[in-house]
């Protein structure tokens, strides 16, 4: 196909540099938009210049607060900054990294992730969003949520872990194409137990499983964060990516 401008917002983050990588490998060019390149996305500052004659932009920021007020400060502000520069720009797509059971699990992060969707959904620049699974790289982070001298508590929870590269190649293939709105759900090719992958990366460190209470604990023990339909699934597995580290 003919070669794109296309813009990576979080281009250096756990899926954000592997967009870069992919959409490099396929011919496009990219804009990385980050700090790093001089650009703010939560003031704008910088922002308006990189976009000039980009065709699609891919958004993959993170933030790592669990509070509600946070998380859509940051999923919204950041949103709403692109996309009014977007249009200004003539950005023709724009495309959403997202979680999946984000509807389904009352967390204060997930409710920044809903907002996020909502506002590109309403918003001036045609859309898609992609929701896939924790990346595998969600064991190891997982082993710092809380931590107490040698142990780790992981959460209990049903997991599809899908590779962050899979996830990145999917992204650039919506870029590439007319928006999908809501595409199908992405997912890894197994279903497995947190507690067990992270004990998988552990390092020596004790993990301990707990149960989150509540609605939002008990769904993700259920499995509210792993697809319930059809939909692209990942080839790597866990251990595949465990060994080819």
């Amino acid at each position: 196909m003919k070669p794109m401008r296309i813009a990576v917002a979080g281009g250096t983050g756990v899926v954000g540099h592997h967009v870069v990588e992919v959409a490099r490998e396929r011919g496009h060019h990219v804009v990385v938009l980050s700090r790093s390149e001089g650009v703010d996305l939560t003031t704008g500052a910088g922002l308006t210049e990189r976009l000039d004659g980009v065709d699609a932009v891919i958004d993959t920021t993170n933030q790592v607060s669990q509070r509600r007020a946070d998380s859509e400060a940051f999923f919204g502000g950041v949103t709403r900054t692109l996309l009014s520069a977007e249009a200004a720009a003539g950005v023709r797509h724009h495309v959403v990294l997202s979680i999946v059971g984000i509807d389904d699990v009352d967390s204060g992060y997930y409710a920044g992730k809903r907002l996020q969707e909502r506002i590109a959904a309403e918003g001036p620049v045609p859309w898609s969003v992609l929701r896939a699974t924790q990346f595998h790289e969600f064991a190891e982070q997982a082993l710092g949520f809380v931590r107490v001298g040698p142990f780790s508590l992981v959460p209990r929870m049903l997991s599809q872990p899908v590779a962050a590269r899979e996830v990145g190649e999917a992204l650039v293939d919506l870029a590439e194409g007319d928006p999908a709105g809501q595409a199908p759900e992405l997912a890894g090719p197994e279903r497995l137990q947190m507690v067990d992958l992270a004990r998988k990366v552990a390092h020596g460190r004790r993990v301990v499983p707990v149960r989150v209470p509540g609605a939002a604990g008990r769904a993700m023990r259920t499995g509210a964060l792993v697809p319930t339909g059809d939909g692209p699934r990942g080839r790597v597995t866990f251990d595949a990516w465990l060994a080819g580290r």
